[in-house]
């Protein structure tokens, strides 16, 4: 057995599925998938499930109804994960924003450069940002910026979405109290993880923005991030995170 998982919430993905399966399935080091699917109308499903005849054994689906947001979709496959006794757990975008082969990149910064959280970074070496619109670039950057101010993490993408876990720092982290739902989910993973004791490492990607399907993004999403930032930082004050084991 595989002891990768990468986990891919899906909502209307139909046009890239299958495409990405595919492509994480002929990497030379093997990964398992679990799709999170949030019973999208456009028959995602239903591909998922066709691919399951195909790769029985590596590949998985957890349908939920309707869209209840990207970091509890996350949560349900770090659940998941740990129950099936996974060693890295993975998180990615079904729409080739994310490269699938960094993916081997972020697994050796976790199993063999010292890192307990491995990030898919941006703006690590500059920004790498391909197909965005300059608003949007800025927007992320800057976004990020305050983050790293308000809560003083040493991490340059704090927003970033594709990220390699140890097994040990989803067992640490408490998961039921993990509150953002959306945009803001990411942020408070990373911090989390950095209060608990972790090692956070950013390996530098090429974002490319999505050729197929359409973008989740939105300004409410913006705007919980924003103020999500400020209740983290004021939350923390009062919290005693469950820390690293020495």
């Amino acid at each position: 057995m595989s002891s990768n998982l990468v986990i891919i919430p899906t909502y209307n993905e139909k046009e890239n599925i299958e495409n990405i399966i595919r492509a994480i399935f002929s990497l030379t080091l093997e990964f398992h998938i679990v799709v999170i699917e949030d019973g999208s109308p456009d028959g995602t499903a239903a591909i998922v499930k066709e691919l399951q005849t195909e790769f029985p054994s590596r590949l998985f689906i957890i349908e939920r109804k309707g869209k209840l947001g990207l970091g509890t979709a996350y949560i349900v496959g770090f659940k998941w994960a740990l129950e099936h006794a996974y060693d890295y757990i993975f998180e990615m975008d079904a729409d080739f924003s994310h490269n699938p082969t960094d993916l081997p990149r972020l697994y050796d910064a976790c199993a063999n450069k010292g890192a307990d959280v491995a990030i898919g970074s941006r703006y690590v070496t500059g920004v790498n940002v391909v197909n965005w619109p300059m608003g949007r670039v800025l927007m992320s950057y800057l976004a990020s910026k305050y983050v790293r101010f308000i809560l003083g993490v040493e991490i340059a993408d704090t927003t970033a979405g594709f990220k390699c876990y140890k097994r040990e720092v989803l067992e640490t982290i408490e998961l039921d109290k993990i509150r953002f739902k959306g945009y803001a989910f990411q942020i408070e993973m990373k911090f989390t993880a950095y209060e608990c004791g972790f090692i956070v490492k950013e390996v530098p990607i090429i974002f490319i923005n999505r050729e197929l399907g359409t973008s989740k993004m939105s300004g409410g999403i913006f705007g919980e991030a924003f103020l999500g930032v400020i209740k983290l930082k004021l939350s923390s004050l009062f919290r005693k995170f469950p820390q690293k084991k020495k």
